[in-house]
């Protein structure tokens, strides 16, 4: 077994591209071997800012030897009336390069049996990754030179190897060869690969880290041990990690410090161009926020005053303009920001975001009072949620939307509800973060979330595979999860209707917009439930009450009663079309309609689920008995009826739980 490595060294690549073409890449490879019969056991993609490389493991030193059967044309096609060969017989063994004696008939047809030696594997690798690298796919692919083929960014030298031989390839203009590059800043700046195994290390004595995974292990290593010098906690999203993985080649953490004055405007807004502008690590005290940050460089050395200086500077630039920004903007209180929304287009169609912002506080009011809560504050919320748009710090920094509304709704001195409802109107803001806490924030954030996914849907834009406009997957998604978490009793069927009745476009597509919550519904409680009850359960109208829907999934999901089911799934059967007539025991024939009806009067609707299943299992004797004794379909129409109407009552019972021919056995 053999191993091979290729590196594709290139001019910085945008660390967007980088985990896209590492994924494409192992894929791409791993289909490219797999189809051409080539054993290997593992494909390892490295990859830095500066170098694509891909090891294969395990690697077959040749194709495996293949017998193809190849079938030619039809019997009266192939041969003459005379059983000799045609031209298009002859046609067919010759470009398959096989003599006529080797040549039979079956099923009517000429087929011939091909022997194909296989391929030296370097051979098949020679040939193929050209094709292989430049099939990779991404946003602002570029020319270079008088060339016609593009790529992320242009080639400047290529290592092929497999186990210590060269495999020479040429992609582009440049032709492999064993020298690779280390780093800019590197006393090595040219590294020979004598043999794939060398690689990694060769590469980090050159101050290259090519694993991407070790590269995030010694960020995160080093990140910790700078904070713990100062006894501080350094925070970062994943999302900043992984950039940063993806900026350097040679991670070193450095500990710098701003002004301690910009530490009077908000954290969110420091933090933010911190970590969106300039990719900084923001280091905390006893969970405040200090005037010192951690940058991760791509340096080798160890003169960091340069460093330091040159990023004090950056940032204080970008946190004088945020002062100014914040002095400005709280020169008037944030109310009298409202009425500059009429500027601002929501959608088209659709009107501005001030007459979303109008919507927004009706809906407001009308799920509130559904809830049974004072709507004081929560009114007070809906009005001022959106009026930060029109402020220029968040014009500047749009990801702070809300955060900056609800600092400057304190300073505008507004209830501490509505100062803390403001920011959490947006919540959840991806899949994994926080739930709004306060009954502001959460009835304001269904309001405005109902709002955009229902003018979506008017518009005719609904979300398909590749397109989710406004994000409303994420919006129905925090609508669900808002709900269920602080079990609020809201009919979202009736807030739906009154949402599209405030819209200033007509469109009856509240069937649409209720199949797609419920399909939301499904897919975010799939991880616990099984799909077929998450179904069966969402027969009942599940977005009248999502507590309760959920309660009836709990409960059938831990049912084990294969006759119940069988017994639910009889009368359904046999009930093809409902009757709805009272049940009259002057018609019963047999005793077992009487057991069955006693039975059925004994299950009380107005116990919780779990004694409800239990009702139910406990009918099971009756129901299987009255079928036992009773031909439902009586030749007397008056008592076929009867024995209907009272299946019908019966399956009733049995839809208060679920639709149980959805559930599996």
């Amino acid at each position: 077994m053999s191993k091979y490595l290729l590196e594709v060294g290139c001019e910085e690549l945008p660390y967007k591209f980088i985990n896209q073409a590492v994924e494409q890449l192992k894929t791409g490879f791993s289909k490219f071997l797999n189809e051409n019969c080539i054993k290997f056991s593992d494909i390892n993609v490295l990859a830095t800012p500066r170098r694509l490389a891909v090891i294969i493991d395990g690697l077959a030193e040749k194709q495996d030897d293949e017998t193809k059967v190849l079938r030619g044309p039809i019997k009266n096609v192939a041969y003459d009336e005379n059983g000799n060969l045609t031209k298009a017989g002859e046609g067919f063994l010759r470009k398959n390069g096989v003599d006529s004696k080797d040549a039979y008939l079956e099923d009517n047809y000429l087929h011939a049996k091909v022997e194909i030696k296989g391929k030296e594997t370097s051979t098949v690798l020679q040939e193929n990754i050209p094709t292989l690298v430049l099939k990779l796919q991404g946003s602002h692919f570029m020319r270079w030179d008088n060339f016609d083929e593009k790529f992320q960014r242009p080639i400047r030298w290529i290592v092929s190897i497999m186990d210590n031989k060269e495999v020479p390839i040429e992609i582009i203009n440049i032709k492999s060869g064993k020298v690779s590059r280390g780093h800019r800043f590197s006393k090595n700046q040219i590294v020979e690969i004598n043999h794939p195994d060398e690689y990694v290390e060769k590469l980090r004595s050159a101050n290259v880290i090519v694993d991407q995974a070790e590269r995030k292990a010694e960020i995160v290593k080093q990140a910790k041990a700078e904070a713990d010098k100062i006894g501080a906690v350094c925070r970062y999203s994943d999302d900043l990690l992984e950039e940063v993985t993806e900026l350097c080649e040679w991670p070193v953490a450095v500990t710098c410090e701003f002004d301690e004055k910009y530490l009077t405007i908000p954290d969110e807004v420091t933090v933010t161009v911190m970590a969106v502008h300039q990719r900084y690590f923001a280091l905390y005290k006893d969970g405040k926020l200090t005037n010192k940050f951690i940058t991760i460089t791509n340096y080798v050395g160890d003169e960091f005053e340069n460093i330091k200086a040159g990023n004090l500077r950056v940032v204080g630039a970008r946190l004088d303009d945020a002062v100014f920004f914040f002095n400005e903007d709280t020169r008037k209180p944030l109310a009298d920001y409202v009425e500059g929304l009429k500027g601002m287009t929501f959608q088209k169609g659709m009107g501005t975001i001030y007459d979303k912002t109008q919507r927004i506080v009706e809906l407001s009011k009308a799920i509130a009072s559904d809830l049974g809560k004072s709507s004081e504050t929560i009114n007070r919320t809906a009005l001022l949620c959106k009026a930060d748009l029109c402020t220029s710090l968040v014009f500047e920094f749009t990801e702070l939307q809300g955060y900056i509304g609800s600092d400057y709704a304190r300073v505008s001195g507004e209830a501490p509800e509505v100062v803390e409802g403001i920011k959490e109107h947006y919540f959840p803001l991806n899949a994994d973060s926080e739930l709004a806490k306060g009954i502001e924030g959460q009835v304001v954030g269904i309001a405005d979330k109902l709002d955009t996914v229902s003018a979506v849907f008017v518009e005719g834009k609904k979300p398909t595979g590749s397109s989710d406009p406004l994000g409303v997957r994420r919006a129905a998604l925090g609508i669900i999860k808002t709900v269920i978490a602080n079990d609020l009793k809201i009919d979202l069927n009736k807030m739906l209707e009154k949402t599209l009745e405030l819209l200033p476009v007509k469109k009856d597509c509240i069937k649409d917009i209720q199949e797609f919550f419920t399909q939301r519904l499904i897919i975010f409680l799939n991880d616990q439930y099984k799909k077929d009850v998450l179904e069966a359960c969402a027969s009942s109208n599940p977005l009248s009450d999502l507590s309760d829907y959920v309660a009836r999934v709990k409960v059938v999901s831990a049912m084990n009663s294969p006759e119940l089911l069988e017994s639910a799934n009889r009368v359904i059967r046999i009930l093809k079309t409902p009757v709805h007539a009272e049940v009259k025991k002057e018609l019963f024939k047999d005793d077992s309609e009487g057991m069955l009806l006693d039975a059925m009067n004994k299950i009380n609707e107005n116990v919780d689920y779990e004694t409800y299943l239990k009702e139910l299992i406990d009918a099971t004797p009756a129901i299987s008995n009255f079928f036992d004794k009773v031909l439902v379909m009586d030749n007397d129409e008056q008592v076929k009826n009867n024995r209907l109407a009272m299946l019908t009552k019966l399956k009733e019972k049995f839809e208060k739980l679920c639709d149980f021919s959805k559930v599996q056995a």
